[in-house]
């Protein structure tokens, strides 16, 4: 429990465990871990499905990138997630 000491100049204050601080770190950077990694895995996908639109419909190229943009917003959520966090 948290324990108030002001007698003597000194104040003595724990208001959580020292691991806390360890788990919250670990969750920050797991979220950016795995917000990228779902990125770089949606923009691999996209990649392959980009290059086999390109063979086999020229004409819809632009409109194959959306998925790559949406990649890219993700790996940004995560950091904006982390840092909210």
């Amino acid at each position: 429990m948290a324990s108030l000491d002001y007698s003597g100049g000194s104040m003595l204050t724990e208001m959580c465990q020292p691991s806390s601080a360890f788990f919250g770190f670990m969750g920050v950077s797991s979220a950016i871990m795995f917000a990228n990694l779902g990125a770089a895995y949606g923009t691999a996908k996209s990649g392959v499905g980009i290059s086999s639109m390109g063979v086999m419909r020229p004409d819809m190229v632009m409109r194959s990138l959306i998925p790559v943009v949406m990649a890219g917003v993700l790996g940004i959520y995560g950091l904006i997630t982390a840092v909210i966090l």
